[in-house]
């Protein structure tokens, strides 16, 4: 299968710049996997499509600081991007600037721009721009004041609320980016939800920068998927597991809440090691994209899950998912939940239609 399969034609104008004033003023375009059929609604809809017993599993993953400024010794500016935290001092990171090898140094600044006493050194090189940084001191407590919030690079205004960039759910820091379809949701949403009857539950999966890279190999198999780190609680599992025996629908809200729940129902159909290459071994069996299902199980550590057309869902029913790049891993999954075609065709109606394309875009319902 070739990423150039997974593209569409995208006006700049439809590309979000802020979030909407009401987070849960979004238009939802609900696509039906049977059929195919295209519906036209609004984020609160979602009331008329979602059962009591339904079970919607969020990520509730928080955003970090993770954007940091900072200045050589010989004066030249360099930004860093936190990607990961290894140790108490140690992360692997982005850096913008030049000649920034082994043992470069990086005095950091403020968020005001000032300097302060934290150093980072480049202990190690990796790929492309990655480097390994060792902080002179743990920066956990001090990124409130050092760091700004890493708004994706497709959106070019300031954002006034750095809030508006999290869920209101979010509760354990880790992301580099937001887990965005849940950017939709609001407390008032979320009791209306709970009052008709439909369940809530949490997992945590903390968001990387690679989720929104283009796929850059040619064949889409050929890819290697960004590892991230996740987690799903033992309770939680049960009570997911509860919620589908009793006939509730499972429903993710966003693809990391995806990789999540069927990263868990692929260790508890005892599918160990790397799970780089389930999608490939998937097709080659059932042509339907749905396996009987299997529970989840609880799990704490990286997943390098990749969900391309030929995987077959073993957990999630339902999809609540925003409008993804081109040729990226997040459009390539969403097309194997509802079929590659379906979905671009709904993604032609969508820009037909003026939807708003990406973090503080739309929404998509996938039933």
């Amino acid at each position: 299968m070739n990423t150039n399969e997974f593209t569409y034609d995208l006006p700049q104008e439809l590309i979000a710049q802020r979030p909407l004033t009401q987070r849960d003023a979004s238009r939802l375009l609900v696509l039906g996997r049977e059929n195919g059929r295209i519906q036209h609604r609004r984020f609160t809809d979602l009331l008329d499509y979602l059962n009591p017993g339904d079970i919607l599993v969020v990520n509730d993953s928080r955003v970090i600081p993770a954007r940091l400024f900072g200045q050589k010794p010989t004066g030249g500016k360099v930004e860093i991007l936190l990607l990961e935290q290894l140790d108490a001092q140690r992360w692997k990171a982005l850096i913008g600037g030049k000649k920034m090898g082994t043992g470069a140094e990086i005095l950091l600044e403020d968020a005001s721009g000032q300097p302060t006493e934290v150093t980072a050194t480049v202990t190690a090189v990796l790929d492309g721009p990655q480097r390994e940084l060792t902080f002179s001191r743990s920066i956990d407590d001090d990124l409130e004041t050092l760091g700004h919030v890493p708004l994706p690079p497709y959106i070019h205004e300031t954002l006034d609320d750095a809030e508006r960039y999290q869920t209101v759910y979010s509760r354990p820091s880790g992301s580099s980016a937001a887990p965005t379809a849940g950017l939709h949701f609001t407390g008032d949403l979320l009791m209306a939800l709970r009052e008709k009857g439909v369940l809530f539950e949490t997992v945590t999966l903390h968001v990387g920068l690679d989720t929104f890279k283009p796929v850059e190999a040619d064949q889409v198999a050929d890819h290697v998927i960004h590892s991230e780190w996740a987690s799903l609680t033992s309770d939680a599992a049960r009570r997911i597991n509860e919620a589908k025996l009793a006939g509730g629908r499972i429903v993710a809200v966003g693809t990391t809440a995806v990789r999540t729940l069927e990263t868990a129902a692929c260790r508890s159909a005892g599918i160990l090691g790397t799970l780089q290459t389930i999608s490939a071994r998937d097709a080659a069996g059932e042509t339907s994209n749905m396996c009987p299902w299997k529970p989840v199980a609880a799990f704490e550590g990286p997943t390098d899950l990749f969900i391309y057309p030929g995987y077959k869902f073993r957990a999630v029913d339902v999809l609540i998912t925003n409008f993804h790049l081109p040729q990226s891993s997040l459009l390539m999954l969403v097309s194997a939940f509802a079929g590659r075609e379906a979905v671009l065709q709904a993604y032609e109606t969508a820009v037909a239609e003026k939807y708003r394309f990406f973090s503080f875009g739309d929404a998509m319902l996938i039933l």
